[in-house]
């Protein structure tokens, strides 16, 4: 599959057991791709979906209808229906994500967190903790506090850690949600700099960003979530 990442037909709604099982529809039979060296950026409105895309494309979500599929070690794979194993293999070495919040691991230190995923992988330890290093202080983190666990940093700190742990593997598809949404101009800049090298490197990047400077900067094409939504129907 020369793509590397083709949404095809999803649909995705969301049960209020609260309400009586009542079904809320999300998201309607959305259909796109993502081309390798291309930044893709969900558009729309906040509320209409975007989020809940990039977690079925991750596989947090279950998808309802339709199919996400993944160039993944050579292999064609809809995440949509895939086992957990299956699931778990292609995070670990073709899709990666940066959320807009680290789930830190206490005691753990700020270099460690972002080394794990060259860890899991197989790089050695040295390795993996010097480009750990090498992310944090290109992200202006100061070196004071690469040992300590990021839990008490603040949340610009926090999303330097976490922007660096989603940046330091070669996943060739990398999920971003709102990466720049705590960060200071300087740090922002940092990031697009960073996206603009993954480009280079063939990754596919699919992301939602709200600060408009940051999106016009990465995005290579925008894909409207409204036409995805079951709102449409009643505007």
């Amino acid at each position: 599959m020369p793509v590397p990442l083709i949404v095809s037909e999803v649909s995705k709604s969301f049960t209020m057991h609260l309400r009586g099982g009542l079904k809320l529809p999300v998201i309607d039979n959305a259909s796109f791709s993502v081309e390798a060296g291309s930044c893709a950026v969900l558009g729309g409105p906040s509320g209409i979906g975007k989020s809940s895309i990039l977690k079925m494309v991750y596989g947090n979500y279950a998808v309802d209808q339709g199919q996400i599929l993944l160039a993944h070690k050579g292999m064609t794979v809809d995440l949509a229906s895939a086992d957990p194993r299956l699931i778990l293999s292609v995070r670990r070495d073709t899709l990666g994500y940066v959320s807009q919040f680290l789930r830190a691991v206490p005691r753990v230190s700020a270099t460690d967190v972002v080394a794990e995923p060259l860890l899991a992988a197989g790089t050695s330890q040295k390795k993996a903790r010097d480009r750990a290093k090498a992310l944090l202080s290109r992200l202006n983190l100061p070196e004071a506090l690469w040992q300590l666990p990021p839990a008490t940093f603040s949340g610009g700190e926090q999303q330097r850690v976490n922007i660096a742990r989603g940046f330091i593997t070669n996943h060739s598809i990398l999920l971003l949600d709102e990466p720049t949404a705590s960060l200071d101009a300087e740090n922002r800049k940092v990031v697009m700099d960073m996206i603009a090298e993954k480009k280079a490197d063939g990754v596919a990047l699919l992301g939602i960003f709200h600060d408009s400077e940051v999106r016009e900067a990465v995005a290579d094409t925008v894909i409207d979530v409204m036409a995805f939504s079951p709102r449409r129907s009643a505007a």
